[in-house]
């Protein structure tokens, strides 16, 4: 085999591929948080419409986030068994057909029952862009493409709002789930048609060496729910499944909460609360791009790419830690508006980090597994988040809320720092951590 490409160099071929994939993946990604908020946007027409209780709503809007929670820990051995090409393909149509069914439901039980299965069919899109980016690029240039397909989270977010509204306002609310839905068909044609997962055997040395840049290449066992299982005993698995759940339970603090946080314990005007809410997700978006260049940086300069992943990991944690605690305290509501912005910032930055560091600690079969478990963890806490929140926040105030989201939220820096080491071997069903 041909000596390495000096790093950064990307065959030409590949490079196109690359560039594909990251489109493709932004795309559906923003598609997918588009889906996502849809019922948020148009939640005071619904309840209208369908009579809800506000109880009801608060029901509706957790359904999606529980199945896709559930659904993570199947969905990564699937991604890892069947491919990102055809499982991401079947979760776009079983979720664009949900999303097009909650435009047509008259009941709040078959409402709950399209986000159920809204949360089944999107629940392969961020295992499977794990895939995708540990198939595509090589061990230490995985930061910057994590970076770009996390930032459609943030921006899904920003555009529902401004695209969503006055499609409602010109029509009704159930044409925002009509129309979404058949752009998530049109993305699952253009993903199949467009997207490939790379051959080995059709690909030229040079490529070859590229890929496999910085890995220990090693023959990976068949895909099966035994080594899956075996991910379990590995203090790597733990460290990030807990990692996770501090860092999004804080992030969905302020996700589910920050409007109403600002109206009730900071007193803003309606019209300015709905500017200052937008803010910090256009940061979150800007948190991912540059996260995913910074962490491929120190992962450069780092002994290992775990050790260099890990450490943008839990600095993004950490900072997500400092500025909450005087967004919770301060008096001025510019100032707390600041430190908000850089904590969701920080937030997608590490969200961003941590699917890159499960590219670098998982075996070579498991990436998707890997990332699909720590996912699990994550909307676990996202799930938990605005309930706790708003139990402190009525009992006491929304500053205990935000101070426990912190304390959360450090704990899970400290989990990913001391559990997730060193990468996890190939397993076989009885291996066990050394």
């Amino acid at each position: 085999m041909n000596a390495s490409p000096s790093y950064g160099i990307t065959p030409p071929r590949i490079r196109r591929r690359q560039t594909i994939a990251l489109v493709l993946l932004v795309v559906t990604g923003v598609i997918n948080y588009l889906d996502r908020a849809t019922l948020a946007v148009a939640n005071e027409f619904i309840r209208a419409d369908l009579g809800l209780s506000l109880g009801e709503m608060g029901l509706l809007l957790s359904a999606f986030s529980w199945s896709y929670a559930l659904c993570q820990l199947p969905v990564g051995v699937l991604v890892d068994k069947i491919g990102p090409r055809w499982l991401l393909g079947m979760g776009l149509v079983v979720w664009s057909l949900a999303q097009a069914a909650g435009g047509l439901v008259s009941s709040f039980g078959w409402f709950v029952l399209a986000r159920i299965v809204l949360g089944i069919g999107e629940a392969p899109q961020f295992p499977a862009a794990a895939r995708v980016v540990s198939n595509w690029f090589p061990l230490r240039a995985r930061g910057t493409p994590t970076g770009i397909y996390n930032s459609a989270s943030p921006l899904g977010f920003a555009l529902a709002p401004l695209c969503l509204s006055p499609l409602i306002a010109a029509t009704s609310w159930h044409w925002a789930f009509f129309v979404t839905g058949a752009l998530g068909i049109v993305a699952a044609v253009v993903w199949v048609m467009l997207y490939r997962d790379p051959v080995r055997e059709q690909l030229s040395d040079e490529e070859r060496a590229y890929l496999d840049e910085g890995q220990t290449l090693e023959a990976a066992p068949k895909a099966g729910f035994a080594s899956w299982r075996a991910l379990f005993r590995q203090r790597a698995t733990w460290g990030m499944l807990l990692g996770f759940f501090g860092s999004v339970y804080l992030n969905w603090v302020f996700l589910t909460w920050l409007p109403g946080y600002l109206r009730t314990e900071r007193h803003m005007d309606v019209a300015y609360v709905g500017v200052a809410a937008t803010i910090p997700f256009l940061c979150g978006f800007a948190g991912a791009l540059a996260a995913g260049w910074a962490s491929d940086q120190i992962t450069k300069r780092a002994a290992s790419a775990v050790t260099g992943r890990r450490t943008a990991v839990v600095l993004a944690m950490l900072g997500m830690v400092a500025f909450t605690i005087p967004a919770a305290l301060v008096e001025s509501n510019t100032a707390a508006i600041a430190c908000i912005s850089i904590v969701i910032f920080l937030a997608n930055a590490a969200s961003a980090c941590s699917w890159s560091l499960a590219t670098a600690v998982a075996p070579r079969s498991r990436v998707a597994s890997l990332g699909a478990i720590q996912n699990f963890g994550g909307f676990i806490g996202g799930a938990l988040a605005p309930i706790f929140t708003g139990y402190i926040a009525q009992s006491w105030s929304f500053v205990p809320a935000l101070l426990t989201g912190a304390g959360i939220a450090f704990l899970g820096a400290m989990s990913y720092q001391f559990l997730v080491i060193r990468p996890i071997p190939e397993l076989e069903s009885g291996v066990s951590e050394e």
